[in-house]
């Protein structure tokens, strides 16, 4: 292929996915985080409660559907779980948590983060049209990355002469992180 058309390539799709690739990079820091900070949301009030639960095999989702309903949250229930002696409730406003020893456990309310959800949902979203669109965009971060490397085509600083050992050290630290957190 000849240079400009390289360059040509590279340079349309690194501008026609900018946005994406920003989109794509701000949302996934964010999803890195998200055990700890909860970025899509933010909280609204937090209510403290104490209710008798039954025992752990009688929790079902229409029993959390109704315990909500009786806290006066009348969102869609999302899913609950019990977890460490931890009973939880997600619904599309509203986390419940309470201790299943004691009972006592709290309500919080949220609203969406805007734009920083919106970002996230890119993450997320399992429609059709957008898996095939990014698939079209996935090939398309390799034909940046390809025409990138293939772009300065003669000196010290090809991927002939210094592009591959980085390319390699870009492969390698990855693999090392998924063998050793594995």
């Amino acid at each position: 292929m000849k240079q400009q058309k390289i360059r040509g390539l590279h340079r349309d799709l690194g501008y026609f996915y900018i946005g994406l690739i920003i989109s794509f990079a701000f949302s996934g820091i964010l999803m890195n985080h998200r055990e700890s900070w909860h970025p899509e949301k933010y909280t609204i009030e937090t209510k403290a409660i104490e209710v008798k639960l039954p025992s752990e095999e009688l929790i079902s989702e229409k029993y959390a559907e109704s315990l909500g309903k009786e806290f006066g949250i009348d969102d869609k229930i999302r899913r609950h779980s019990i977890k460490k002696g931890t009973f939880k409730i997600s619904f599309e406003n509203h986390d419940v948590e309470i201790d299943m020893a004691s009972g006592k456990g709290e309500i919080v309310a949220f609203k969406k983060t805007p734009i920083i959800s919106q970002a996230m949902k890119l993450h997320k979203n399992t429609s059709e049209w957008w898996i095939y669109y990014s698939d079209i965009f996935g090939i398309s971060l390799i034909l940046i990355a390809v025409t990138g490397a293939l772009m300065i085509p003669y000196g010290k600083f090809t991927f002939k002469q210094r592009g591959w050992k980085l390319a390699i050290a870009g492969i390698v630290f990855p693999l090392l992180f998924l063998l050793l957190l594995s």
